[in-house]
């Protein structure tokens, strides 16, 4: 018998890796051991739960703390850790930890999960991501400790910092409070509100941002493009993003609220709408406007190589400047003294068109079920963009309607063009190519 060897693709690899990732967290999640009431909970809902978690989205059927044990919790808290930074980065510090050499395919696949712009230098930018990561996930927990602790005793205290700092830094949105409303009744929390949005802020900038950091400091002018887009896009949509959420929700999510917790709430709206997933004020509140913002900063999401979601604001930016010259009939899309590759602009274009698509398709399946259009673009938004914001729909979801939202949030954190990537294989370049025509366009 003749056997083919099947060669995967870093994508191809990166696609199945997390699949087998929710599967095996399905399978824990659904043993009686995970659950307080020792009963399994059904197939579907660990299957979700567990999507939810190891694709760092936070959209949940059961609230964390009442539904699972300490080891439930721990297994969810594990996912979103390896979904957070990729199952390939802790393979590699495996590999780095017993000196084994990091092949060639292993450091393409990791390319794409630490966001790496080339194959060299690809081991040495995943230990500083470890390192990163490290840093400030310890870091908050020993903040969110001081604020944990004196309310809810040491041992609880200590482990509800560190599920915190973890669930915040990779932008998941579990929360371990067991109010079933995220915190929104610590809304007036300075220490814990600070904390929660400096790690989503930070785990959502993107590693190859925290290398450029890390190597020249204060120096901006040194930066990689790529990090110069990031954090001006990252700056302006979240003073942007405040100042709208101010505006609007003072007769609304925020009415009767003090001016200082005002602004505090509007900016952690700000924050958490970039694919962070916990919330301070009550959605259900929310004005059209806001909720129109919400989704609207859901989209766009957080850096490229981070643990966010969303298009990604440095592809957002690309579209911008790429309409931008077209509107001013230039041949170069130009930024900070650079131009950018005509494929970095088409590949752009076509991630969007793919993610909106997909998007609206998993929109038309919960209207199918029964959902209302606009609470099932926000939770279709908030899936693709594993956000895990919701307007109180995900409990009720049906069958295919939990289908579709797992596979959404599948989607977006493997990257809705990897997904569509991976299911083609690698084909040669034609040696012939088609006459062009011209069509009209707009």
């Amino acid at each position: 018998m003749i056997r083919r060897r099947v060669h995967l693709n870093a994508v191809q690899t990166l696609t199945i890796g997390f699949a087998c990732l929710i599967l095996a967290g399905a399978v824990l999640l659904m043993l009686p051991i995970s659950s307080r009431s020792g009963q399994p909970i059904p197939f579907l809902d660990a299957l979700f739960t567990s999507a939810s978690a190891s694709c760092v989205t936070g959209l949940v059927l059961y609230d964390t703390w009442t539904q699972f044990t300490f080891f439930g919790q721990a297994v969810l808290l594990v996912l979103i850790q390896v979904g957070g930074l990729g199952f390939m980065t802790l393979s590699i510090l495996v590999a780095i930890l017993l000196h084994r050499r990091v092949g060639l395919h292993q450091r393409s696949v990791l390319m794409d999960t630490v966001g790496a712009l080339q194959v060299g230098g690809v081991v040495r930018l995943t230990r500083r991501a470890l390192l990163v990561t490290a840093a400030w996930e310890g870091t908050g927990a020993v903040l969110l400790a001081i604020w944990f602790c004196p309310r809810y005793g040491l041992g609880r205290g200590l482990w509800m910092a560190v599920f915190h700092a973890v669930s915040a830094f990779c932008n998941a949105g579990f929360d371990l409070l067991g109010t079933g409303a995220s915190l929104t009744t610590e809304a007036g929390e300075p220490l814990l509100n600070l904390v929660i949005m400096a790690l989503i802020v930070a785990g959502g900038l993107g590693f190859l941002v925290w290398d450029d950091v890390l190597a020249n400091r204060f120096h901006f002018r040194r930066y990689r493009l790529h990090s110069k887009l990031v954090l001006t896009g990252t700056a302006a949509l979240l003073v942007v993003g405040t100042v709208l959420f101010y505006i609007v929700e003072g007769d609304h999510a925020f009415a009767g609220v003090p001016t200082g917790q005002r602004l505090l709430m509007a900016a952690f709206q700000s924050v958490t709408c970039r694919t962070a997933g916990f919330n301070t004020a009550d959605l259900m509140a929310l004005s059209q406007a806001g909720i129109l913002i919400s989704m609207a900063l859901m989209f766009i999401g957080a850096g490229s190589g981070s643990t966010g979601g969303g298009i990604k604001v440095n592809t957002f930016a690309v579209l911008l400047l790429g309409i931008r010259a077209r509107a001013l009939r230039k041949d170069d899309v130009n930024v900070f003294h650079r131009r950018l590759e005509e494929d970095t602009i088409h590949q752009a274009f076509s991630s969007v068109s793919i993610f909106a698509l997909t998007c609206l398709l998993g929109c038309l399946v919960l209207c199918l079920e029964g959902v209302r259009v606009d609470d099932a673009l926000f939770e279709a938004v908030s899936a693709i963009g594993t956000v895990g914001l919701t307007h109180g729909v995900t409990p009720t979801l049906k069958a295919a309607s939990k289908v579709a939202i797992t596979l959404l949030m599948f989607a977006g954190r493997v990257g809705s063009l990897s997904v569509a990537m991976a299911m083609t294989r690698d084909r040669p370049h034609p040696k012939v190519r088609n006459v062009p025509e011209k069509i009209l366009i707009g």
